[in-house]
């Protein structure tokens, strides 16, 4: 092949047959298995070397190129107009526009001249400009990392595969030439696949120095996780006054790492804050979370009196445990721990509106096994009410340590009888300012069931009966008052309630139609579906004796009859064109809730993924209602009612979310549960109570959310209307009417270039005052970008605050400022 390349080149050069000229190759066989290195000679790897250009000239192992010269070897290609290379030693000198690409972390370098060595993969480059996890197509850069960066250098070298060494240069992961950021330093240490470190930097916005750092790091792999100091965060606030914040983060392990740090508030004192986070296996992890503010206190906040000055200590602790298992033989373990010392803590510190308003602290844990039918559980939890911002108005309900055992219902060998039980074992206690249990009372509670599930005709009967037995260890004493505070005392004997429960649940054939043609490119279907149960409890004849803990205490007596009617709406696409779906906009702005979480805190998406459309015809449910109502033919509910307090009972709570019962009664509320699902952008949800005999909606919640194109609305309202109850200051029940509105509007996406914006609003129409209220700015570049934020709180006397917080971002580097990603609109 040797002498076949010389041939060629003595044909292009001396007999000027062709008017252009032509690209020669020679591809460098691997020396063979027998041949014999020389000594102190560097022995000839075993990567074929291809080489091309336009003109060649070689003299025993040199190799002379010119003219769009191309070295391939391996998984690098080496172009330059003028290469020297030597096949022996591998060793070869660039002159002009010489790049030097590929490798499993795509780099790409650009350089005036340099010298490279293809066996060991080193080299000297001057005036360099250089690429990682970049490709170009097209004229274009392709990202193909997740943290790829450009950087540019005098001098630049390469000890070895993978390693760079940048001196007087800038790295940025903005594209060049005209970057919006960049760290100059004197020198650069990059590995690919690794990190970059950055020795006596200052970091520039548009060329300007901001800022000086004897030494920081770059991220360079896909999951960068070095211990070092994060960026510090600024921020101002009018409660808190300037805040100036700094974290440390220990990457202990590959599996664990720790972020710890503090915050200094001008105006209340320190505030330290950490999280330390665990994946031990694939299918377990745990995240702790800790937030504490030393309030040094705030004049004029819950204050009496003009001429005197007094000092408000609004500190507290919150701690927050979420972790979870999987273990073999179908054995998960859970565990989601919330503490928090002071409701006024939260409500003055908290820097979200749904967590600070949030008057409930759940802690749960368990550990369960589910094996065919049968469930088995292992659990404890604690449950705390605070009812006001006074130190001390809460209510405690904790569950010790318990076993739960559940048989899921089904067919009892051939027979056509179905049968399930549910069985219960644990310790409890219930504290509150007025009343206390002992410590621990014991609680057994066995419940076994037989159903006989028929169908005729298209009528589907379910006729059921079940035993209910519950021994408690502790009873209460009422105290014969019917206000609100009295509520009796507790006396250490054992009490047992016995009851039998009786159930037939009727459901006649759906009523359905098909229309004709087609409306909107759809067929449509009407389904009617109605349902009747009667209910009969007897044997609850000490139920004001029973201490309230859960749900499992607020069975009593009752003869009641539910009857319910369904309405839904289904539409059938009959193009088979593919729907086209709109962009989400920002899916994380809605009213009512929120995107559901990553099953593990930290794993949150930078992006939402688009949902797919159906590809052919395809049926959705449009149209949801829902009617039901429940006739009492026992009003007094076996003697366990009340009358003039709000009574929680198993019939009520089955039924609505919303206390109602204050007197004996025939007719409940009707229940209207509606839904409208247009497409996958829209979406109309409205529940309402209506009570016929107050002739008045008892509660009513309506939401809107729709996202169309770059746009995002939303809005809600919530009306509630408590039924009176008398209390220690009045003798005649009183109702309250609470009504409050939301409405979000936003413009953009989280990962839209340019200018994206958004607002969310919460008004008190009873109060007649705007309680929360938040409006960000965000403009994003190629690399880069900003997000300002003000956030108002007005809640109550405990917090009036005004928040101006800010975030400057780096793509692929962090963050400044104290806006978190969390705490974002969008």
């Amino acid at each position: 092949m040797r002498a076949r390349t010389s041939l060629v080149i003595t044909a292009a050069v001396v007999c000027h047959l062709l008017l252009t000229p032509q690209l020669v190759t020679s591809q460098l066989l691997p020396a063979s298995a027998s041949a014999q290195a020389l000594p102190q000679a560097p022995q000839k790897s075993s990567i074929p070397v291809t080489i091309e250009a336009i003109k060649q000239e070689k003299d025993g192992s040199i190799y002379k190129l010119q003219g769009k010269v191309r070295i391939l070897y391996g998984v690098y290609t080496l172009s330059a107009d003028q290469v020297t290379y030597n096949e022996d030693s591998g060793d070869a000198q660039a002159e002009g526009h010489l790049v030097l690409e590929g490798g499993p972390s795509d780099e790409h370098i650009e350089a005036a001249r340099g010298t490279y060595n293809l066996q060991a993969e080193s080299g000297k480059f001057e005036d360099v400009t250089g690429t990682i996890g970049v490709k170009v197509r097209n004229n274009r850069n392709v990202l193909t990392g997740s943290n790829a960066f450009f950087f540019h250098g005098r001098l630049v070298e390469k000890p070895g595969p993978d390693h760079y060494i940048v001196t007087d240069g800038t790295i940025t992961t903005c594209e060049l030439p005209r970057p919006k950021w960049l760290f100059a330093a004197h020198k650069v240490d990059v590995e690919a696949g690794g990190n970059a470190k950055i020795y006596r930097t200052n970091f520039r916005l548009e060329g300007v120095p901001v800022l000086y750092l004897p030494f920081a790091t770059h991220p360079v792999q896909k999951a960068p996780r070095q211990s070092g100091f994060l960026i510090p965060n600024i921020g101002r606030s009018s409660t808190r006054g300037y805040t100036v914040g700094e974290s440390v983060f220990w990457a202990i392990r590959r599996d664990m790492d720790l972020l710890a740090g503090a915050e200094y508030f001008s105006k209340r004192g320190w505030a330290p804050d950490g999280e330390f986070r665990a994946r031990p296996t694939e299918n377990s992890f745990a995240d702790l979370t800790f937030f504490s503010v030393l309030d040094r206190g705030v004049q004029g906040v819950n204050c009496t009196g003009a001429t005197t000055t007094c000092v408000s200590n609004q500190g507290g602790t919150e701690i927050r445990l979420n972790s979870e298992g999987a273990f073999e033989h179908n054995v998960r373990a859970v565990a989601n721990i919330d503490y928090l010392s002071s409701y006024v803590f939260r409500l003055a510190f908290s820097d979200v509106f749904a967590q600070a308003v949030n008057s409930e602290v759940r802690s749960n844990a368990f550990l369960s096994n589910t094996t065919g039918s049968l469930f088995l559980n292992a659990s404890t939890s604690r449950y705390q009410n605070f009812q006001s911002a006074q130190k001390g108005d809460v209510i405690t309900i904790l569950h010790a340590p318990g076993v739960e055992a559940t048989g899921v219902d089904q067919q009892l060998w051939n027979s056509p009888f179905h049968g399930g039980f549910d069985f219960d074992a644990e310790g409890l206690s219930r504290s509150e300012p007025s009343f206390r249990t002992a410590p621990l009372i014991g609680r057994f509670d066995l419940s076994p069931a037989l159903a006989l599930p028929l169908l005729a005709r298209g009528w589907s009967f379910r006729p059921e009966i079940s035993a209910r037995d519950t021994i408690y260890t502790q009873q209460l004493v009422p105290s014969g008052g019917i206000a609100l505070t009295d509520v009796g005392t507790v006396l250490s004997k054992t009490i047992n309630r016995k009851s039998l429960q009786a159930s037939l649940e009727v459901r006649p054939p759906a009523l359905d139609r098909v229309f004709d043609g087609e409306f909107l490119g759809r067929k449509w279907k009407h389904v009617i579906e109605p349902r009747i149960n009667y209910t009969y409890v007897t044997g609850v004849e000490n139920f004001s004796q029973i201490l309230r803990f859960d749900d499992r205490d607020i069975l009593s007596d009752t003869n009641e009859v539910e009857y319910a009617l369904v309405n839904r709406l289904y539409a059938k696409r009959m193009s088979s064109e593919p729907e086209t779906c709109p962009s989400e906009g920002m899916p994380a702005l809605i009213i009512g809730g929120a995107p559901p979480p990553s099953r593990i805190p930290w794993e949150h998406s930078q992006a939402t993924a688009q949902r797919p459309c159906q590809p052919g015809p395809s049926t959705r449910e449009i149209v949801t209602w829902e009617l039901a109502q429940k006739y009492f033919l026992d009003p007094t509910f076996g003697g366990a009612l009340v009358p003039g307090r709000r009574n929680v009972l198993t019939s009520t709570v089955d039924l609505t979310g919303i206390a109602f019962l204050t007197d004996e009664r025939r007719l409940s509320p009707l229940i209207s549960r509606l839904r409208i699902s247009l497409n996958t952008r829209s979406d109309i949800e409205w529940d309402a109570d209506y009570d016929f005999r107050a002739g008045r909606v008892n509660t009513s919640t309506i939401l809107f959310n729709h996202h169309f194109g770059l746009f995002t609305i939303g809005a809600g309202n919530a009306l509630l209307h408590t039924p009176g109850e008398i209390s220690t200051s009045n003798t005649t029940p009183i109702a309250q009417k609470f009504s409050q509105f939301r409405s979000v509007l936003g413009y953009g996406s989280p990962n839209k270039r340019g200018f994206s914006g958004a607002v969310n609003l919460g008004f008190d129409a009873r109060l007649n005052q705007l309680q929360y209220g938040s409006a960000e700015l965000a403009y994003n570049w190629d690399c880069c970008g900003v997000n300002v934020e003000y956030r108002r709180f007005a809640l109550a006397s405990v917090r009036n605050e005004n928040q101006y917080r800010f975030t400057f971002s780096l793509a692929n580097v962090g963050a400044f400022g104290n806006l978190r990603r969390s705490e974002r609109l969008f």
